[in-house]
């Protein structure tokens, strides 16, 4: 019996050992797709706390959330890499199954307070970074250009009332007595 729970605790501390070396922040796919993002000109923050999920790369003045997930974690539906444990079934289950209710829930929370929320899955970006990082910056120069044309109506709009103001130096004309 106590060979047995020696075995299990070692087995046990190995699983715990691996599992304390996955990333939860600046993972090779997301590092590549930052990558991909740079050469493509475009600036970006990271980790943003203020934002629910804190999100892997925020475009704040487009208003794009990026959460780059891994196939494994958060279960891409249809990915080789999302593959279950065979150990522990009923923990793994539940575990999964919170990823993607929480998931979901953090993307429903960034929508309805404006925000476009791209998840770009760990084996796209393996397969060419570029490709999302293509997607997402298409994204932002239509949000920019939109950003712009609303900026540029606010200028013209400010501009006109303005200009219907008397100026500093000019003299009001003189009242005449009837009019007082």
């Amino acid at each position: 019996m106590r060979l047995e729970t020696r075995t299990l605790n070692a087995a046990q501390s190995s699983v715990s050992r691996r599992m304390a070396m996955v990333r939860r922040k600046n993972t090779e796919p997301e590092r590549a797709l930052r990558s991909a993002l740079r050469r493509l000109g475009i600036r970006f923050r990271l980790h943003d706390r203020h934002l629910p999920g804190s999100p892997d790369i925020v475009i704040p003045g487009s208003r794009i959330a990026v959460f780059v997930h891994g196939c494994f974690w958060h279960r891409h539906k249809g990915c080789t890499r999302a593959t279950s444990p065979k150990s522990n079934v009923r923990f793994w289950t539940e575990k999964f199954e919170a990823n993607m209710m929480r998931d979901a829930k953090v993307a429903r929370e960034l929508k309805a307070a404006g925000w476009h929320v791209f998840v770009v899955w760990e084996c796209q970006i393996k397969a060419d970074a570029i490709k999302p990082a293509e997607r997402i910056a298409a994204r932002h120069r239509l949000r920019e250009a939109v950003i712009g044309v609303q900026r540029k109506a606010k200028v013209q709009k400010v501009i006109r009332a303005r200009a219907s103001l008397p100026r500093a130096g000019d003299v009001p004309p003189l009242l005449s007595s009837g009019q007082v």
